[in-house]
């Protein structure tokens, strides 16, 4: 009988198998160490500030800038008038 290794799950930011001392689990995916990070900021997440939104990773302010609500009142101060039309927001694939 040969030797048949066992599938292990694929990271979905690299494609590469994640293996169970260097896993991270959110939204039903298991992700690497050094991929678990903000897809905006590149900030290294945890349980406890990340965000998981259509297969993409993000930080809990990085997730309210992009998907939160938007216009009066939810800017806060003079950061609300500003002309940005968010570009930066958009990522690399847009």
């Amino acid at each position: 009988m040969p030797f048949k290794p066992a599938d292990n799950p694929k990271c979905p930011k690299c494609g590469k198998s994640v293996y169970a001392a260097e896993e991270r689990v959110a939204g039903g995916l298991k992700w690497h160490k050094m991929c678990f990070k903000c897809g905006l900021c590149q900030k290294l997440l945890d349980s406890t500030n990340c965000s998981e939104h259509e297969g993409e990773l993000y930080c809990k302010v990085c997730h309210a800038r992009k998907f939160g609500p938007k216009g009066y009142g939810f800017g806060g101060g003079a950061g609300c008038l500003s002309m940005d039309t968010g570009d930066h927001l958009k990522g690399e694939n847009a």
